[in-house]
Order: structure tokens, then C-alpha cells, then sequence
């Protein structure tokens, strides 16, 4: 499998996995330009997509998808309450028939060899979903868009080779930052975006010796930055109480305006 992130942050995310015979997006909430630039970089191109993955409705996960699936005629899969949502909102334009594919939480399902499971997230959106995704003995999982995480959210995330967590802000930033009170409290409550320290914490529930890649992604782009979110998360791995030291794990922070290394898990 190949795991990379084509951009992600506060202003727009796409997550690229794939294996030899299948080649998926998770969201695009980037131009279709950029997203076709960071498909280059895996020597691909949007023809070679077998399939769309939407998390939610926001649109820095899907300001690129109708223009995308014009062009491609790629299949979208998507929850129900995700897909309502996207029509009701008139930003994708029209969309070519038939190209949607309902999809339940917790019913995994495969295009081509890969399998792919949704989860619950609780995030302020209609019906969103993380995914986790799984080929042969290997697995990633794309967590973002999570106020909070719970026993739930940790089960399926367990055994993960490749992990891109949501670090989007840094407390403090955000509390005397110039946002409204009411977006704060947004941010901040059980519905909104893991603080650094939380995607620290949860972290610390997922690492396990054979871990290899951990990118951290939806970075706020007014509070935090990414040296702040690399170090808040290490500290709390290396602090926190589980067997491991950041510097066991290859961590990294997903950049917003271009491609990440891509990782081979």
C-alpha cells in the first residue's frame, strides 16, 4: 500500500491510498489543479482513480470534487446524510447520474483490493466518517474533523501501519485568537477539532511497535503552526503514559499547500 497526502489543513484536504491495483482519494477539498499536481507526484492522474472518498460535507473536503468527477466520472462514496448534504448545498454543480455510492458506518466494503471500513466521527456535520482502509496484512486509517475521541473512535483505529491524525490548533492560540466566541466554542466543543495536545493523548492509545508513519494533518491555519503541532504531540507520546518515545515513531507534520512524502506501508 501507498499512503500520502496531497494537501491538508484548515483550507482544503485530499489524502491519496493505493495499492498495485487500486488507487483511491480521500476527499477533495483542493482545485482540481492541485489535486491532479500531487497525483503527478505518484506518477498517476485523475483517470487512474478508482474511487472517491467524502468524510463530510465541509467544503475543504469537497471543493474540488465536482469538477473532478465531470471530468472522471469517478465514483463518490459516500453516507447518505453526507451525499443529501452535498446536493442540498449547490456547490458541486451537477453532478453526472448514478455517480454516487451510498456507504454505512461500520460496513466495510472493497473497490478492487482494497477494503475499506467507515467509523463515526463526531464532528458538526451531517453524517461524517473517518475511514480506515486495508489491504492484505496492512492498514491506514484518515482521522480528522473529531471533537472528541472515545473508545470507539481508538477500536478502529488499533494495528494502523500508516495513520494521518487531525493536530488542528493549539488551545491557547485559539482562545485569545480573532475568531468569534461562537467559533471558538465550535472548535472547542465535542464537535468540532482535536487540539494538539488531544491528538497527543489519543496518539498515545494507537502506537504500537509496528507503527510506521504517522502524519499530522488539518492544521489550522490561524492557530497553530507546525512546529507547535509537532512538538505538543511528541512531548505528550514522550510524556505520556505508553512504552514509547517520539523519537521511535516517524512523525510528521502534512503540509497544506503540497504533497507529503509518500509512504509505502
Amino acid at each position: 500500500m501507498r499512503f500520502c497526502s496531497i494537501a491538508s489543513g484548515s483550507s482544503g484536504n485530499c489524502i491519496y491510498v493505493g495499492s498495485e491495483q487500486a488507487h483511491i482519494l480521500v476527499d477533495i477539498g483542493i482545485s482540481g489543479k492541485k489535486m491532479e499536481a500531487g497525483l503527478n507526484t505518484l506518477d498517476l492522474t485523475g483517470r487512474d482513480l478508482d474511487g472517491i472518498l467524502i468524510t463530510h460535507e465541509h467544503s475543504d473536503h469537497i471543493k474540488g470534487l465536482g469538477v473532478i468527477s465531470r471530468k472522471y466520472g469517478v465514483p463518490i462514496y459516500a453516507t447518505g446524510g453526507t451525499v443529501d448534504a452535498m446536493e442540498r448545498s449547490g456547490k458541486l454543480g451537477k453532478i453526472p447520474e448514478g455517480i454516487f455510492r451510498e456507504i454505512r458506518e461500520d460496513e466495510p466494503f472493497m473497490i478492487k483490493d482494497l477494503r475499506i471500513n467507515p467509523f463515526t466521527i463526531p464532528h458538526d456535520a451531517a453524517q461524517p466518517v473517518g475511514y480506515r482502509v486495508e489491504c492484505d496484512n496492512h492498514s491506514v486509517g484518515i482521522a480528522t474533523d473529531l471533537g472528541k475521541y472515545n473508545k470507539y473512535i481508538i477500536e478502529n483505529l488499533q494495528n494502523l501501519d500508516g495513520l494521518l491524525l487531525e493536530a488542528n490548533h493549539d488551545i491557547r492560540m485559539l482562545q485569545v485568537g480573532k475568531y468569534p466566541y461562537y467559533l471558538k466554542q465550535r472548535i472547542l466543543g465535542d464537535r468540532g477539532h482535536l487540539s494538539n495536545e488531544n491528538a497527543g493523548r489519543l496518539l498515545c492509545r494507537l502506537l504500537h511497535d509496528n507503527m510506521k508513519w504517522i502524519f499530522l494533518g488539518h492544521l489550522s491555519k490561524e492557530n497553530n503552526y507546525e512546529a507547535l503541532a509537532y512538538e505538543t504531540v511528541c512531548s505528550e507520546v514522550t510524556l505520556g503514559d505508553n512504552p514509547y518515545k517520539s523519537k521511535d515513531f516517524r512523525i510528521q507534520v502534512a503540509n497544506r499547500d503540497f504533497a507529503s512524502e509518500i509512504v509505502t506501508v
